[in-house]
């Protein structure tokens, strides 16, 4: 709890601090999106070094990760933002992987819950690269606890990151495309209305392979 109320004072000490994010809270308070867009464009290379630092905090402060996915989309438009997302949630999917695998267990049982780490961990080392995946096209599943619990597990490097870079893609690009239309959104719009309807596919196909991971568990 101290490390995520420290990362929540750390993300207001940013806002109050760096006067073009106060400015664009400022502007999104009042609907300004055309400002919120212009502030955070003067940002230069800070803005997506700062697109990178949350991901990173997301590690320690749980928190919706596709408000980061949609806003970077708002700000730099559809591909710049996927690939800078998705190259933040590799790396803070990397660094909560490292603490899984060096971190003393006892601190990441208190800090989840014994019992609840212990079943995902021994549902992720049983389940091989099939369930890693599923776990990542499922859109409620916490993106840090399988981290950690990955590392944990002692799953191989490569494993766990090629599993995350496929799997988080699709959920990612459903974000980063919802915050490119944010100025327009509506809610009868196709691609919004497909966009939904592939969070809904992701959330059935993530489940049956799931399942299937862990009744046929690799060797």
């Amino acid at each position: 709890m101290a490390i995520t109320l420290g990362g929540i004072v750390l993300l207001a000490s940013l806002v109050f601090a760096v006067p073009a994010l106060h400015h664009a809270v400022v502007a999104a308070i009042h609907g300004d999106t055309a400002k919120v867009r212009g502030e955070l464009d003067s940002l230069g290379l800070a803005g997506p070094m700062l697109i990178l630092a949350l991901a990173l905090i997301h590690a320690v402060v749980f928190y919706p990760a596709e408000i980061v996915d949609a806003a970077a989309g708002f700000v730099y438009g559809f591909f710049p933002a996927l690939a800078l997302t998705m190259a933040g949630w590799l790396l803070s999917g990397l660094l909560c992987f490292a603490v899984g695998r060096s971190v003393a267990r006892p601190l990441l049982d208190r800090w989840f819950g014994g019992e609840r780490f212990k079943r995902i961990e021994a549902t992720i080392e049983s389940g091989g690269a099939t369930l890693l995946l599923a776990v990542r096209l499922i859109p409620v599943v916490p993106f840090s606890l399988v981290s950690y619990a990955a590392g944990a597990a002692r799953v191989p490097a490569w494993r766990f990151t090629w599993t995350t870079a496929l799997g988080y893609l699709p959920i990612t690009a459903i974000s980063v495309y919802f915050g490119t239309r944010l100025e327009g959104l509506s809610l009868t719009d196709p691609l919004v209305l497909g966009s939904a309807a592939a969070l809904l596919v992701l959330l059935l196909v993530g489940h049956r392979i799931a399942r299937r991971g862990t009744a046929e568990p690799t060797p």
